[in-house]
């Protein structure tokens, strides 16, 4: 009578588990490694975000609020006001809107700084271009008398007539180091990691805005658009100016003095690199994207 053979012993039956999991951990690392790789030099996984360092601070907003934020700073620079100003107009525009421009609000509210037609701010219009909004907001603050020394939930009651303000002081810190940052007190202290650009940048509108939320005059040749700055803190507010709306200009390139930020969605993207041909300390040159 034939014997019947025995089932398989359980070493037998299929890959041992130790050798599953060794397996399982080289591919593990594998994907870990390519991730990192893809990160740092490609900026998979990463997407759009701007950063604001100073006083050993970083604030980290999308592009279009730090869009937002550039021309608040800028215009308060330009007015010839303290970097206070820029503070507290972007402590302000974070609590009432998050640093965007709605088109609504509590009741009649609209705009970056949710300025409502009703108390005599101007048109629901008028309150949704950024630049008339925050010179509205400028012109109510400093009618505030002492307004520098005052605290921003104070001033906060002042100017906007808030029902919490003591909600601005949340935003306090945040909008000091956006200030320093944007208004040239903190040079290279803000960068963008973006996208590529998805159409021809304009130089008209670009030296247009320009003049208008900051005060320079620029000169474009093609798309290249130099300008040339009182000293150095203004050409870095300009430069931060312009990488601030290089999302929404399809800026780039930018170049202070001997540093330049070069878009790019990669961490290279966050900081401010050598420059190859050095200008002027004064100087900055914006290239806009040729389409």
């Amino acid at each position: 009578m034939p014997r019947a053979e025995h089932p398989p012993l359980p070493e037998d039956r299929g890959p041992r588990w130790p050798t599953v999991v060794a397996v399982l951990c080289v591919l593990a690392l594998v994907a870990g490694l390519g991730a990192w790789w893809a990160r740092d030099r490609i900026g998979l996984f990463l997407g759009e975000q701007c950063t604001a360092t100073a006083l050993d601070e970083s604030v980290t907003f999308a592009p279009d609020q730090m869009h937002h934020a550039s021309t608040i700073v800028l215009i308060g620079v330009k007015r010839g006001l303290p970097a206070r100003a820029g503070t507290i107009g972007v402590a302000t525009a974070i609590q009432e809107s998050k640093l965007r421009n709605l088109s609504y609000g509590d009741r009649d509210s609209v705009g970056l700084f949710q300025q409502r037609p009703s108390q005599g701010w101007g048109t629901a219009e008028q309150l949704q271009d950024p630049v008339y909004a925050t010179n509205a907001f400028y012109d109510a603050l400093v009618k505030v008398d002492g307004w520098q020394d005052m605290v921003i939930t104070e001033i906060a009651q002042e100017v906007q007539r808030s029902g919490y303000p003591e909600a601005y002081a949340d935003h306090e810190h945040e909008g000091r180091t956006i200030a320093s940052a944007m208004s040239g007190h903190s040079p290279e202290g803000f960068a963008c990691r973006l996208d590529g650009p998805e159409a021809a940048g304009r130089p008209d509108r670009f030296v247009a805005a320009l003049d208008e939320e900051t005060g320079h005059t620029g000169t474009a040749d093609g798309q290249v658009i130099d300008v040339t700055a009182v000293d150095s803190r203004h050409a870095w507010a300009v430069g931060a100016w312009s990488v601030g709306q290089a999302k929404a200009r399809n800026v780039v390139r930018v170049q202070v003095g001997d540093r330049e930020w070069v878009r790019g969605s990669g961490d290279d993207a966050m900081r401010w690199g050598a420059a190859a041909e050095p200008v002027a300390d004064t100087q900055v040159v914006v290239t806009l994207h040729e389409g």
